[in-house]
C-alpha cells in the first residue's frame, strides 16, 4: 500500500534548517502549535472580507498569489515540524482519521449536505 502522506524529505530539510540555527530548544510542541496558529491566521487574513467568488481567485490574483503560496508553505512547514517533534506518523494519522470519517459520514446520509455528525465515542 502506497503512502497517502510522505513528508520525510520535508521533515529532513526542516530539521536540518533548525539544527543549523540551533533552534531545537525553541521548538517545543507549545511553541510550534502557537507559531502554526499564527501562520494560519496570516493565511486567513488574505481571505478576510472577500466574497465566496473572490476567495476562489486569491491564488490566481497577481496581487495576492505569492502571499497565498508563502503562507501555505509556512503552515505546512510548522505543521510538519510539529508532527515530527511529537513523533506523530502523519500517514497513519490520516489513514485512521479518514476511516473514522467514513464511519461518521456514510455516503448515503452525508452526500450533498454539510451537517456535522456527532463525534465517535
Amino acid at each position: 500500500m502506497s503512502k497517502l502522506v510522505d513528508v520525510a524529505g520535508l521533515q529532513e530539510a526542516v530539521a536540518r534548517f533548525v539544527r543549523e540555527r540551533e533552534w531545537e530548544p525553541f521548538h517545543s510542541p507549545k511553541n510550534l502549535a502557537m507559531a502554526l496558529t499564527g501562520e494560519v491566521g496570516e493565511l486567513v487574513e488574505l481571505f478576510q472580507w472577500l466574497s465566496e467568488s473572490a476567495s476562489h481567485e486569491v491564488a490566481r490574483n497577481p496581487a495576492t498569489a505569492r502571499a497565498v503560496r508563502d503562507e501555505l508553505a509556512d503552515v505546512l512547514i510548522y505543521f510538519v515540524r510539529l508532527a515530527a517533534v511529537l513523533e506523530v506518523d502523519l500517514d497513519e494519522a490520516v489513514r485512521s482519521k479518514l476511516a473514522s470519517n467514513e464511519r461518521r459520514y456514510p455516503v448515503a446520509s452525508a452526500r450533498g449536505n454539510s451537517r456535522k455528525a456527532p463525534r465517535e465515542g
